[in-house]
C-alpha cells in the first residue's frame, strides 16, 4: 500500500514539456479514437501550458465554456478546437488513414 505522506499526485502536464511531447501525446489521444481521450489530452496540454484562465485570455473564449467543452462529455465546435491548438501553436491537419489510391 502506497503512503500518502509520501507519494506525489500523478499529472501528465508535467510531462509535457517540449512542443513535440505535446504533439505525441495529442497524435496519440487522436489514434486511440475515443473522442473523451482527446478532450482529456487537450485538458492536459491546456494545463502544461498555464491552465483555462490563460487559455481563455489568449483565445477570447469564455473560461467557462472552455470548461464545458474539455469536459468528460464536451463537444467541441471546431472554431474552439482550431482557436485551442493555435494557442497551442498547433494545427489542424488531414492526412489519408492508408496508402491505397481512391
Amino acid at each position: 500500500m502506497a503512503n500518502k505522506e509520501r507519494s506525489a499526485k500523478y499529472s501528465p502536464a508535467d510531462y509535457l514539456k517540449t512542443k513535440e511531447d505535446m504533439v505525441e501525446y495529442i497524435n496519440a489521444a487522436m489514434e486511440d479514437g475515443n473522442e473523451r481521450v482527446l478532450l482529456m489530452a487537450l485538458r492536459n496540454v491546456v494545463d502544461a501550458l498555464g491552465g483555462m484562465t490563460r487559455l481563455a485570455k489568449e483565445t477570447g473564449l469564455k473560461r467557462e465554456s472552455l470548461y464545458r467543452t474539455l469536459s468528460e462529455n464536451g463537444n467541441p465546435r471546431l472554431s474552439s478546437l482550431v482557436a485551442m491548438l493555435h494557442y497551442m501553436d498547433l494545427e489542424l491537419a488531414v492526412r489519408p488513414r492508408h496508402s491505397s489510391q481512391l
